[in-house]
Parts: C-alpha cells; structure tokens; sequence
C-alpha cells in the first residue's frame, strides 16, 4: 500500500479573554478513509495521524509539533468522507496570533494557510462569526465514540501521550513521499525584516492581510 503525506489546512483565531475564541482549525485531506481504519493522537504539543484508504490503495499518515500548547479536551474533532477537520482550543489565552504552525521554521510543502476560512488579527472583531465548536458532532477530544461526525473506532486510548505505538505495516515512515529535502525547508524569521507580520506562505506561515475591500470568509462565534 502506497505512503503518503496528506495535504493539512490550517487557520487560526485569538483572544485574550475568551477561550472559545482562541483556537486553531486544521482540516486533513483524507478522501474515502473510514472511522475504523483511522488512528488519531492528540497530546498537548503534538498531533499524530494515520489513515488508511483501502480504495486507493493509500495509507495517510503526518506529525504535527505545535508553536504553542493546546487544550486537548475542550478540542473537538469531525469526520467526513473526504477530510478530518479539527478545532484546537489554544491553551494560553493571547490576543496575538501564533507566528506559524510548527514549532520548527520551516517549511513543509504539505501544509498550506486555509484562506477561506482566514481572518487577519486585527480584523477579528469585525469578521462574521461561524460556530465551529458545535457544527462538529463529534464532541471533545476525551469522548470520540460514535454520534454523528464522530471518529467511532479510533484508538483514543493514548491521547495526551506522545508515544506511536504499533503501526502495523506501516514500514519505514521515513520516506514519505511527501516531505521535501532539508535544504529547502528553511523559512525566513518571521519576526524579522517583516516587522512581526506574517508573509504569505502556501505553509504554515500565517498569510499577509488582504487588500482593502477584500469580502472576509463568514465565520461565527466559536461558543
């Protein structure tokens, strides 16, 4: 069965007040991987997946090393027939977005700003608000099994540890297919020449803001 790295969206909200408010959304393309052959591990500075798709002959699988800490039990998580999109509340609350993804700088080619979902910091008090929280009928991060949208039979069993445990056939994950070379994946310090404002990355860098005039996505209070 062919290894691959699946493609990862991912956007992000602040509050220094609000917890509900303060979140990253990641969306994992994973077309026609069942609940039963998906394995998720969520702590609070990491994210593993791995997905299997007997249809096209593909297993999914990426590691994740947070910027920041998450809260892994006010997250939330949904499964459709062509994704798993997640909500990870934030643990520190901050009105400051998180400069990137990642802890590590640089660039991975499968990890891409989700744009339609994108708000710039400063433009958050303004900017529709769309329920992701409650649009998930998954429930939180502790309590998977079943429901509509939930993983049902995902080994949960290690959330907020970091080991992988067995991966089956997975073989060596070293080649993924899916990773670019080390001598590309250096960004630039965000922080640096651009002042502390994010540039536009097809990564994990948080996008530059829009023109003026520009429609903002429609998104809801996250209750």
């Amino acid at each position: 069965m062919t290894q691959a790295t699946p493609e990862v969206l991912w956007t992000q909200r602040s509050s220094a007040s609000d917890a509900a408010k303060n979140f990253v959304y990641l969306t994992i393309a994973t077309p026609d991987v069942p609940a039963s052959s998906l394995d998720l591990k969520l702590t609070p500075t990491s994210l593993t997946f791995t997905g299997r798709s007997e249809t096209k002959k593909i297993t999914y699988h990426v590691q994740l090393e947070f910027y920041g800490e998450i809260d892994v039990e006010n997250s939330k998580t949904n499964h459709t027939q062509r994704d798993v999109e997640l909500v990870l509340r934030k643990k520190e609350l901050a009105a400051d977005y998180w400069p990137r993804l990642l802890k590590d700088n640089k660039k991975m080619h499968f990890l891409k700003t989700d744009f339609g979902k994108w708000v710039d910091e400063d433009e958050q008090d303004g900017a529709p608000d769309e329920d992701y929280m409650n649009n998930f009928g998954g429930g939180g991060m502790g309590g998977m099994g079943g429901g509509d949208g939930g993983f049902g039979g995902i080994d949960f069993s290690k959330l907020g540890g970091g080991d992988m445990g067995d991966m089956g056939d997975m073989g060596d994950m070293g080649d993924m297919g899916g990773l670019d070379g080390d001598d590309d994946d250096e960004l630039p310090d965000l922080e640096g020449e651009n002042n502390g404002t994010p540039v536009e990355e097809t990564d994990d860098v948080a996008p530059a803001k829009e023109t003026a005039g520009a429609a903002a996505p429609k998104i809801e209070e996250v209750s």
